[in-house]
């Protein structure tokens, strides 16, 4: 658990609905998480940032979801933020989600949910 390189992969939501899965791609190195969505008009599926703790929306074109992840891939937080917002650190977040707004509840990733996260 948290030793990926930049990449794409699946995220697999354990919730309610068992185990929902959607594209991802990883940004783990410093380069790749300090571009993450700036420039993007959009993602498909969603961006994990890791290692973090907090984001910002500064020069983003389109509001986002961000899921604050502990060491166990457990959802510790969700926000939506909007373009030039910063957000608040979460002491036990190791990593980060990014996605569109509004895509995250759909998916089911809320407060104490599990995710998995396959590369390869």
């Amino acid at each position: 658990m948290g030793r990926w390189l930049d990449g794409r992969g699946e995220l697999v939501v354990h919730g309610e609905r068992g185990g929902f899965a959607v594209p991802l791609e990883t940004a783990t190195s410093y380069r790749a998480r300090t571009r993450g969505l700036l420039g993007r008009d959009g993602v498909e599926g969603a961006l994990l940032l890791s290692p973090a703790s907090s984001v910002h929306t500064f020069r983003m074109r389109f509001p986002i979801d961000v899921a604050y992840l502990d060491r166990g891939l457990r959802v510790i937080a969700v926000r939506t933020m909007r373009p030039g917002r910063l957000g608040l650190p979460r002491v036990r977040s190791r990593h980060v989600l990014e996605a569109e707004a509004g895509v995250m509840e759909g998916w089911g990733v809320r407060v104490g949910v599990r995710v998995e996260i396959v590369v390869g």
